[in-house]
């Protein structure tokens, strides 16, 4: 069954039952040129765990924009970031969609078919996706729908393509807020671009921060909340005829053996509270096994039976001592922030590190300096050249940071999604567009590495001396709800995340926030909840920014380590005197400063970076005075002079003659064949030259032995 729908100003086109019938549920959608599949395939026995094992493949197909896969291999193989971060989405934003107890394997999968530059693939897959789940026979009851809001001139606009200061991707149902993902995209600050106008030497124009103000949001949010309502409605509308009927499944309830929890209701309450209250995390996690070995033992139960009957407990009391008594397991009031320390540059020889320590949360993040060659490469389906990533956050998180005896291997969904969201909350306000990598290596987890990721991240940037709009600190959120009653957790640790209905991560600076990230177990959040959230959370960050200030002010530079920059402009004109004849000038110049050079033809922009400080500078002004409009002196064709050796290289030495330095190649030293230039010169000697030519700026020299 087809249906073409217009939503929000999109006309959206659904085949149902056409294709994949042996799915659950299928749907071929289209928006513009945009193809995709959509399948959702339930397994017939649930797992004995109590869990869904839901797993989501979002996969870019190469001849959906008429390529062949690059590469050895000629087809798809391992996902990419975005179809991984993608996959993320999806799965996160219908998981709360299954009844509770709906414990059954499930695996949806997405192939993009075919795609044009104007659609949103993540918006488009996704309401793929809740369209195939809705009409399937898994009983799923409502679907949800995504949009992706930007701000364009003050306006807030559904799935732009222009350029916008807002990226905020929601999904939702018609009555709830199921899913929450959102960054600020920087933006040139106009009141740096006078010194642009001129071709001549200029300083790169600088980027403003566009963070959003938790007023803003909340009404960017509310935008989306309406489109959100309008395409629910649509799909609910439409749908009717084509949804399968709901397959009978068995939900697992939350059964708990009544004898062993009333014995410890009655016996233990006290020993189970000070177990929580009273230790530590790895001692809580002792304390209660033990408690349940004890048990056990006494009454001659299964050990196991009785530590999921405690663990149903302890989540009881976790949650009442929050709502009733507001007081949390380790002491804090609900909006408190855990101790924080901040150690930075504590590697000697890296550009610049931090380890950033919160409770029992901690990393160690370094930053890495490096050229334009050092960016990341990377294909979008939709463009047609390669792309290049300046900007890079990698996020590990090793087994032995939460006590596991695992080894290390390549990252997961999770390890890349932190590392993405901590890029999103930093990268608005790094001034310039230099290449860096950031690794985030987690030591020890207790809630909320992500946002330690962001804090160390921040402040391992600021020590290397890179320049920030301002300082960004994250912090994250947690839910406890019964009913009408519920309570907003500050710097949630683990054990409330485990046993809460929210993370809620919010990163930002003291003018508002750069990137969010919001997942929810309940089946959505409403808007009062979400207010009292973001104002909780801008509390916390401003207490973190207060730190982060204070470490910032006793910030060491590693000096030794630092590679010395210069960024510049000349005439774009002029970028071929630069580069030289088959790049000979550019190599002289690589070679005689011990510098990179990278160049954009377009701008005119000159980049340099060495290990000192000196020779970056002396390349400067070697590249200025190339670049000018004067002529160098006029040299007598055949006239001799003495002139001063400035620097050997490889290919020959800098001879300096009447403030002009001019190359004498290796092979025009002596008629003997020279296999090293130092065993005939050194740098300071004062010889005797002759010009044999001059051609504009370019001089060639000879020695008298040469002719001779």
């Amino acid at each position: 069954m087809n249906h073409k729908i217009d939503i929000n100003g999109y006309v959206e086109e659904f085949d149902f039952d056409k294709v994949a019938k042996q799915s659950n549920g299928a749907v071929l959608y289209r928006i513009n040129d945009t193809v995709i599949l959509a399948t959702v395939v339930m397994g017939d026995e649930p797992i004995e765990e109590e869990f869904l094992p839901l797993m989501v493949q979002y996969i870019e197909k190469a001849y959906a924009a008429r390529k062949i896969p690059g590469g050895f291999v000629k087809r798809e193989t391992k996902p990419g970031d975005f179809e991984t971060l993608t996959s993320r989405i999806i799965d996160r934003s219908i998981r709360p969609l299954f009844p509770k107890g709906f414990c059954y394997p499930v695996q949806m999968t997405l192939f993009v078919l075919s795609v044009d530059e104007k659609t949103d693939l993540q918006v488009a897959a996704l309401n793929a996706a809740s369209a195939a789940l809705y009409v399937s026979d898994i009983p799923v009851d409502e679907p949800i729908y995504a949009v992706r809001v930007g701000s364009v001139d003050g306006k807030f606009v559904l799935n732009t393509q222009e350029e916008s200061t807002l990226d905020l991707f929601v999904a939702g149902t018609k009555d709830n807020i199921v899913m929450i993902e959102m960054k600020s995209n920087s933006s040139i600050d106009i009141s740096s671009v006078d010194a642009i106008a001129e071709p001549a030497m200029a300083t790169v124009v600088l980027q403003k921060n566009n963070a959003i103000a938790e007023e803003k949001l909340l009404e960017a949010i509310a935008f989306a909340k309406e489109a959100i309502v309008n395409g629910c409605n649509a799909y609910l509308q439409n749908f009717a005829k084509s949804k399968k009927e709901p397959k009978e499944v068995v939900l697992k309830e939350e059964k708990v053996d009544e004898e062993i929890y009333s014995f410890i209701e009655q016996n233990l309450n006290e020993q189970v509270k000070a177990a929580l209250l009273e230790m530590s995390k790895s001692e809580r996690a002792l304390g209660l096994a033990k408690i349940a070995k004890e048990v056990a033992q006494e009454k001659g139960w299964d050990q196991n039976l009785v530590e999921k009957v405690l663990a149903e407990y302890k989540k009881r009391i976790v949650r009442e001592l929050i709502l009733k008594e507001r007081k949390r397991v380790d002491g804090r009031k609900l909006d408190e922030v855990r101790p924080i320390t901040i150690e930075t540059n504590i590697l000697p020889s890296v550009h610049g590190s931090c380890l950033f320590t919160r409770g029992q949360t901690q990393a160690l993040v370094v930053t890495t300096l490096g050229g334009d060659k050092d960016s990341q490469m990377f294909e979008l389906l939709t463009k047609d050249h390669a792309q290049s990533e300046s900007f890079m956050v990698h996020y590990n998180f090793p087994g032995f940071s939460v006590g596991e005896a695992k080894p290390i291997g390549a990252p997961g969904r999770r390890e890349l999604g932190h590392g993405n969201l901590a890029k999103r909350a930093l990268e608005s306000s790094l001034v310039a567009n230099e290449t860096v990598r950031l690794v985030s290596e987690i030591l020890e987890s207790n809630g909320s590495s992500s946002m330690a990721t962001v804090c160390g991240g921040c402040m391992a940037l600021r020590a290397t001396g890179l320049e920030m709009t301002e300082l960004i600190a994250g912090v994250a959120m947690g839910l406890i709800t019964e009913g009408n009653e519920y309570a907003i957790l500050t710097d949630i640790i683990g054990l409330e995340d485990a046993d809460g209905d929210m993370d809620f991560k919010v990163a930002g600076s003291r003018s508002g926030i750069t990137a969010m990230q919001m997942d929810i177990k309940l089946g959505g959040i409403n808007m009062n909840i979400l207010e009292d959230a973001l104002m909780q959370a801008k509390k916390a960050r401003m207490h973190i920014l207060d730190l982060m200030e204070e470490a910032e002010n006793k910030i060491v530079l590693n000096e030794k380590a630092l590679p010395s920059y210069e960024l510049f402009r000349i005439d774009p004109a002029m970028i071929a005197s630069v580069i030289g004849k088959a790049g000979s000038t550019i190599k002289k110049i690589i070679e005689k400063f011990d510098v990179t050079i990278d160049l954009d033809r377009d701008k005119g922009v000159v980049k340099l970076a060495g290990d000192s400080k000196e020779s970056v500078g002396e390349a400067k002004k070697y590249i200025e005075n190339l670049t000018k409009n004067e002529t160098p002196p006029s040299f007598k064709e055949g006239g001799i002079y003495r002139g001063k050796v400035s620097k050997i290289v490889d290919f020959g030495a800098f001879v300096e003659i009447d403030g002009y330095e001019a190359l004498l190649h290796i092979s025009k030293i002596s008629k003997q064949r020279v296999n090293s230039v130092s065993e005939y010169l050194q740098e300071g000697d004062e010889i005797e030259v002759v010009v044999l030519s001059q051609k504009g700026k370019k001089v060639e020299l000879a020695t008298k032995e040469f002719l001779q």
